[in-house]
């Protein structure tokens, strides 16, 4: 580790990609916390990181001396399972495009977002970085984990020939404002919350939960992930990745339990065990990133409050439809 705080300037152009994301949202007010005074970002409107050329021109004028790569395709298990070549192959153009672009255009720190799902499917627990690599995949979302994967080894590749200061960062499962809450493709938090706040309104006498609620996940606020991020940006410069969660893991069951009591559906759960559970357990070693002074400060049932007031307020009723009704 080397401490690389002193080569930035907290008036010069930060770059967030994916900056109205969940993760990238939160990433954007760490850093204005931490003082950055110049976030750079642009919609997938204005910009498709998937394509070589745009990237290329808005790098030639923007100069941005850091870049946080957080945009990407996600999913959960059933969006994965039904578009792995959609998965594979954007998240593979965005990396390329990004990290390439910000080399060629003298950032001098980049900073990559893998995922903890990129781990072997029956790695030791809790998760070591260097248990990278050493197993099989889930098979629900290799496409995804093998991009990851390679945009960790591009990292390493551009460091290694070219000395740019490229990290990785691996988060565990996130969640909190700005979250996906979509019916098809999110994640098992959000994707919890809108089917029982549904099922709350619909007065259910019943909840179905995918899969055996035997599997173990951790879970960081997107809020506490960016305040590490920030830290990294500044502190950290190494081949290897960070893994960045809570040290702390529930069941499936455990998790629906508690988001049913947030909403305040009073159904019985019921699991379908004829769905995939996907990988037994997903637990990160956080010693690494707590060595470089950080640690979770929001518990899971306060952050998951959080994010269930966030979707009724913006996505039940959004602020314009607010207006409207008046």
């Amino acid at each position: 580790m080397t401490d690389v705080a002193a080569r930035f300037d907290r008036h010069e152009i930060v770059y967030v990609a994916g900056h109205r994301g969940l993760a990238g949202s939160a990433i954007e007010r760490a850093l204005r916390r931490a003082g950055y005074t110049n976030i750079v970002g642009e919609t997938h409107a204005r910009l498709d990181l998937t394509q070589a050329r745009a990237v290329d021109r808005f790098f030639d004028e923007a100069r941005p001396a850091a870049v946080i790569l957080a945009a990407a395709k996600v999913g959960g298990i059933l969006a994965n399972s039904q578009k792995p070549a959609d998965f594979i192959r954007e998240n593979l153009q965005i990396q390329i495009n990004v990290i390439d672009a910000a080399y060629r255009h003298g950032a001098r720190k980049l900073v990559f977002l893998g995922s903890s799902c990129i781990y072997p499917r029956l790695a030791l627990q809790p998760m070591r970085e260097e248990y990278l690599l050493t197993g099989e995949l889930e098979p629900t979302n290799d496409a995804y984990a093998l991009a990851k994967l390679a945009g960790i080894k591009m990292c390493q590749a551009y460091r290694a020939q070219y000395g740019f200061d490229a990290v990785s960062v691996l988060p565990t499962n996130l969640y909190g404002p700005r979250d996906n809450f979509s019916e098809r493709d999110s994640h098992v938090i959000p994707g919890l919350i809108r089917r029982m706040d549904d099922a709350r309104e619909r007065g259910a006498t019943s909840f179905e939960v995918w899969g055996s609620g035997t599997p173990r996940r951790e879970f960081l606020h997107a809020d506490d992930f960016a305040d590490a991020v920030a830290i990294v940006l500044e502190k950290y410069s190494d081949p290897a990745p960070v893994n960045i969660g809570t040290g702390e893991d529930v069941t499936i069951a455990e998790l629906a339990a508690l988001v049913r009591d947030v909403v305040g559906l009073g159904a019985p759960l019921v699991f379908d065990t004829s769905k995939p559970d996907g990988t037994p357990r997903k637990l990160l070693d956080i010693s690494k990133i707590r060595a470089l002074g950080w640690q979770p400060r929001i518990a899971l049932r306060d952050g998951l409050e959080q994010a269930y007031s966030w979707y009724r307020a913006n996505v039940v009723n959004p602020p314009l439809a607010r207006i409207a009704a008046r």
